[in-house]
């Protein structure tokens, strides 16, 4: 019988790209579940975060990371293993979003930077992780992909292609390693209310066009993606395998 409960006590959590938004919400609930939380990032903010895990109950460290540089990732899970022994989950949520812009005017320098931070730091990430988990008997893998990873919108080539490749890459993962104990899923979030969006929200006419995609009429919070998150990588979720959970209000219903 699977432990139907939230209890990540004694388990060990790796967020990437937790410093702000999603991650850092996810982080701050695996610790309020009283995980262990490595919280990996490139940008500022990731020993707050790291406190405000362990204010929350549970026990975050910070090790800044570029998820594009396979060494950094070797060393995460390195880093990880030698602070708490094991690690047993793994939200690989680091992600950039390009300049708008049609296909033939994205340069190859936006290209490649897209594909190299939500794309191939996924693939590497769980190069790194996988054998890490598989030491300790499994684990879950939760990769956040979009709604732009299951539609597309005008202006978001170098996105839309990253975040497709990321929910093939969870399906042939899960596929991998279903037999050795490692669930491997995706997220797919709609518009969240994160630094990545600001921009958008800021501008009101933009904001307008946004709201409009949401049958619910509004941005979700990075808390509401949290609770997913927490459920992919529970007990509760021991059957989910290779599944892509769209977190969107309705967007892609229609």
């Amino acid at each position: 019988m699977t432990q139907q409960t939230l209890d990540f006590s004694g388990k060990t959590v790796v967020v990437t790209g937790g410093s702000t938004g999603i991650g850092k919400a996810t982080a701050i609930a695996f610790g309020r579940a009283g995980a262990n939380v490595v919280i990996a990032s490139r940008g500022d903010g990731g020993d707050a975060a790291a406190e405000a895990v362990t204010a929350s109950g549970g026990h975050g460290i910070f090790v800044p990371i570029d998820v594009s540089r396979e060494e950094d990732l070797a060393r995460l899970v390195q880093v990880t293993l030698d602070e708490f022994g094991r690690l047993d989950v793994a939200f690989n949520n680091a992600g950039s979003l390009p300049p708008t812009g049609a296909l033939v005017e994205q340069s190859i320098e936006a290209w490649n930077r897209t594909i190299a931070v939500d794309l191939t730091g996924v693939f590497l990430s769980m190069k790194h992780e996988i054998p890490a988990m598989l030491a300790h008997g499994g684990g879950s893998i939760i990769n956040t992909s979009s709604v732009a990873g299951l539609i597309a919108d005008p202006g978001m080539a170098p996105y839309a292609a990253a975040k497709h490749g990321v929910i093939g890459l969870t399906k042939a993962a899960a596929l991998d390693y279903a037999q050795q104990g490692i669930r491997v899923n995706a997220i797919a979030p709609g518009l969240v209310r994160t630094p990545m969006i600001d921009g958008w929200l800021a501008d009101p006419a933009m904001r307008e066009t946004v709201l409009s995609y949401s049958p619910q009429g509004r941005v979700s919070e990075p808390e509401e993606i949290a609770g997913v998150v927490l459920f992919l990588a529970s007990d509760l979720a021991s059957f989910v395998n290779g599944a892509v959970y769209p977190i969107d209000g309705g967007q892609t219903a229609h």
